[in-house]
């Protein structure tokens, strides 16, 4: 499983550099995306959802939001 740290930045920067961390995978692959921005619980799940990845979990606590997607690149 691949890890990105987008900690202490601000939408919209969780979902491109998830987008651009993506992009370099392969389908099937997994990612843990680490952020401290609340909004990405919504923001990269509706990423996900319009370019076809799958979020596998989602995890919110205090401080930070882990968020946990499998790649899925089209056939």
């Amino acid at each position: 499983m691949e890890t990105l740290d987008a900690r202490n930045m601000l939408c919209p920067m969780p979902v491109i550099r998830t987008q651009d961390k993506v992009n370099g995978m392969a389908s099937g692959e997994m990612l843990e995306v680490v952020c401290t921005d609340h909004g990405a619980l919504n923001d990269i799940p509706t990423w996900c959802r319009i370019n076809g990845h799958t979020v596998v979990e989602t995890v919110d606590n205090d401080h930070e939001v882990i968020i946990r997607l499998e790649v899925h690149h089209g056939a």
